[in-house]
């Protein structure tokens, strides 16, 4: 299996109008469409792919039938709010042929650092003969790995790196002086730092590009070239989406921009209230320009 490298997409997850089932066959042409513009491997419903929605049976088989439809690496979050859910969810994506599985601390509850420390223990005891595991850390809506907890488990040589999606330069720099003494794969998992810390981690996960893979995998090249001016241009582009979708909910916005690509209408986890709604006209207005200019710049790489 290749590294996990470069950039990768997390993967929005297609709903029903149920709500809590999964629409596959669009997920998997937005597999596609993310292949097709060059990014290095996808991650599996994870927060952008909002997998609070869906039991583990759904997930499990979701999982199944992307690994089949995915010609590049695919990371499957495995995240639980039980010990035992995560190792069933491990459990069937490594017999589905996952490159890896991404692990946050149980959510829901908040825990304390020696909770965490020894949760990751457990789930490393079972696991032996799963797929390499990555920390995931996500503090916005689960208890964050500090940086000596989340150094103190990766120094144990048991867990394969860490995607990062707390946006704290802090902790993303002593993530980094760990990797220097002792080698892991290090991602970045908040769009907001990537092209500041890019040259500084092996990858991104980037919410961002299931929307713009194009954008996220120019940028990459860019900074991974040493192309300050062609990286300077795109990381504005990439502000710019930024600040265009952030008062959606994440995956929410990511969609939208997915819908103008000619994929399905988003539908919204609840109710949008006023404000949302005429800011949601507003970016449907706006992107299709945006994205022309977009593509203009990525012509001059």
């Amino acid at each position: 299996m290749p590294p996990i490298q470069g950039p990768l997409a997390a993967l929005v997850t297609v709903r029903r109008p149920s709500g809590h089932t999964i629409d596959i066959g669009p997920a998997l042409d937005i597999i596609d469409f993310l292949v097709g513009h060059g990014v290095t491997g996808i991650a599996l419903l994870g927060a952008t792919g909002e997998f609070v929605h869906f039991d583990v049976e759904e997930r499990m088989r979701f999982a199944h039938m992307a690994i089949r439809r995915s010609r590049v690496p695919l990371l499957v979050n495995v995240s639980h709010s039980t010990l035992e859910g995560a190792l069933t969810l491990a459990r069937d994506a490594a017999q589905s042929g996952a490159a890896g599985l991404l692990l946050m601390p149980p959510h829901f509850f908040r825990y304390k650092q020696q909770e965490l420390r020894e949760f990751y223990r457990r789930f490393a005891d079972h696991a032996a003969d799963l797929p390499p595991t990555f920390l995931y850390n996500l503090p916005f809506f689960t208890t964050g790995l500090e940086a000596a907890t989340a150094c103190e488990v990766l120094a144990t040589g048991r867990f394969a790196g860490i995607k990062d999606s707390s946006g704290n330069l802090d902790l993303f720099e002593a993530l980094a002086a760990q990797r220097d003494r002792q080698p892991f794969t290090l991602l970045i998992g908040n769009d907001s730092i990537l092209a500041a810390r890019r040259h500084r981690a092996d990858g991104v996960i980037s919410g961002c590009a299931c929307a713009v893979p194009d954008l996220i995998t120019g940028l990459d090249r860019a900074v991974t070239t040493g192309n300050a001016a062609a990286q300077a241009r795109l990381a504005q582009r990439l502000a710019e989406f930024i600040e265009k979708i952030d008062p959606l909910p994440t995956p929410l916005g990511v969609q939208e921009a997915l819908a103008l690509r000619g994929f399905p209408m988003a539908l919204a986890p609840t109710r949008l209230g006023p404000d949302l709604l005429a800011h949601r006209e507003l970016f449907r207005a706006w992107f299709p320009d945006w994205l022309a200019a977009m593509q203009q710049d990525l012509a001059l790489l």
